[in-house]
């Protein structure tokens, strides 16, 4: 039987972090799949990853139908987007709370989840802005300003009657 050669993680180039393989641990350890000490299968590391982020640009997507637009809601979503990781990672025992994490860590995951998110909302919001006001964007515009207890749109209005 031949040993396979140990495939040494990556740095990546700008920030000097190696590449991560918690997503391919998570995914291995909700599937049920064997775990593998070490660098994990790229294929598996992007699965999670990008599968992740697929998932949860669909809920951007939803904010941006219902009314939530801007930088606001893409800064919302950023807090999303690093729950769901922490939830994930926390929950298979793969990862620790941030609060235990080196502070340039959490920079680094920070910032790639901002990006994400600034990103995928801008395509979001451009998506819907085609469709019109969204429901919360219509029912703002009846009291324009910053207001409490304005009450709900008309059901007839509030789906662009």
């Amino acid at each position: 039987m031949r040993a396979v050669p140990a495939v040494r993680p990556r740095a990546v180039a700008v920030t000097g972090r190696l590449d991560s393989h918690v997503p391919a641990r998570v995914v291995r350890r909700l599937t049920g799949m064997p775990e593998r000490p070490g660098t994990q299968p790229l294929p598996v590391n992007w699965a999670m990853h990008y599968g992740q982020a697929a998932l949860l640009g669909v809920l951007r997507s939803v904010m941006s139908q219902a009314g939530p637009r801007g930088p606001v809601a893409s800064a919302e979503f950023t807090v999303v987007r690093l729950t769901n990781d922490q939830i994930l990672e926390n929950a298979t025992g793969v990862g620790a709370p941030p609060p235990t994490w080196p502070r340039t860590e959490l920079v680094v995951d920070t910032l790639h989840k901002a990006v994400y998110a600034f990103t995928t909302g801008a395509v979001a919001d451009a998506l819907a802005a085609r469709s019109g006001p969204g429901p919360g964007q219509r029912h703002a515009a009846v009291r324009p300003g910053r207001h409490a207890h304005g009450g709900p749109l008309p059901r007839r209005h509030a789906h662009g009657a």
